[in-house]
């Protein structure tokens, strides 16, 4: 198996980063075994993979661009295809639709969502929308100046499209037809003030999504109803121990494949908290935080199978694996890679 780790490369950014590292992996220890690194790629910040495997696609933090790339799959190793823009500034991430025709890119200081279609060759076209995003500001002086989507998520149904935004306090909602974006009938749902809505998952058999709230370091349960996609705010939990009063921000978010564990992680505590999902009803039980042996865990993911969580430690250069036990607990952590300013790591399908 291979996994593809992206870096912040600029001095603007503080970083140490390389620039696209293609890793083999050891799926037992999770060892990881560097076999290519694409250094001419600025702040590939944010990546992801097509279905099959054959293309990957990243977008570059603070630029205005999205780049495609052609992955060998039995070498794992990248060869670049072609670059286009996203017509916004800092895109932060990114998702291909169900068909694997179109990819939706966020400008997060753009404030816009963008749409590019796909070639059949895995070649980005230049982009064919472009939706602007604006409402009234949150409180915060300095992250809530202007809107900041900062995620888009496909429903399983590959019918909608969930976007965050951490500046407007709201997480809004779009249909997702013929290529193209649209508003939801409901729009969008109000978070909490300065709550900060950063990521969002889908509970994998329940139509539930969580969004991690970068701000104040919360946890929000919606209901989502699939036929008008609008959502509906269930419950809020802390991601932080009750015992920590220092500063953080939440930041990633997982679940695994069969909804029974949800993990956000936390920036300035720097762990990655746990938590169990009711069986019935789906809302999280905050179990616990585990420390991530290292700074900044901006990104954070589960192996394709969800026995290893990988840590993305970027101010401390360094990818830390978890062995995941049947409950979701953390278990024998360790350094797998040393990685200068990692910030997103996504793994190959098997063939």
């Amino acid at each position: 198996m291979y996994a593809y780790v992206g870096s912040r490369t600029t001095r603007e950014r503080n970083a140490r980063g390389e620039g696209l590292s293609v890793y083999r992996v050891d799926t037992a220890s999770g060892a990881l075994d560097r076999v290519q690194l694409v250094g001419d790629v600025v702040n590939p910040s944010y990546l992801a993979l097509s279905a099959s495997g054959e293309h990957l696609y990243c977008v570059h933090g603070d630029l205005s661009e999205v780049s495609a790339f052609a992955v060998d799959r039995e070498s794992g190793r990248l060869s670049f295809i072609n670059q286009r823009s996203t017509e916004g500034r800092n895109p932060v991430h990114l998702a291909l639709d169900a068909s694997g025709r179109h990819l939706v890119v966020t400008n997060h200081i753009g404030s816009s969502i963008a749409v590019l279609p796909v070639a059949s060759d895995g070649s980005l076209d230049p982009l064919s929308q472009l939706v602007s995003i604006s409402g009234p500001i949150g409180p915060h002086r300095i992250e809530q100046q202007q809107a900041k989507p900062h995620f888009n998520l496909f429903n399983p149904s590959g019918r909608w499209v969930i976007v965050p935004d951490k500046g407007l306090d709201r997480v809004f909602s779009y249909r997702f037809e013929g290529g193209a974006l649209a508003p939801a009938p409901s729009p969008f749902v109000q978070a909490r003030e300065g709550a900060g809505p950063r990521g969002a998952a889908f509970h994998p058999h329940k139509l539930l999504v969580y969004v991690v709230n970068e701000l104040d370091s919360t946890l929000t349960t919606y209901r989502f109803d699939a036929a008008s996609g609008a959502l509906d705010p269930l419950h809020l939990i802390p991601t932080l121990p009750a015992t920590f009063t220092g500063n953080s921000r939440a930041a990633g978010i997982v679940i695994d494949a069969e909804g029974r564990c949800l993990y956000t992680s936390n920036r300035g505590h720097d762990s990655i908290a746990i938590f169990r999902l009711d069986p019935e009803t789906g809302l999280p039980e905050f179990v616990g935080a585990h420390a991530t042996l290292g700074r900044t865990p901006r990104f954070f993911t589960l192996s394709p199978d969800g026995r290893l969580l990988f840590a993305l430690n970027e101010d401390s250069d360094s990818i830390v694996a978890f062995n995941v036990d049947s409950s979701g607990a953390l278990k024998t952590p360790r350094v797998v890679a040393s990685c200068g300013s990692p910030v997103c790591m996504v793994f190959a399908p098997e063939k």
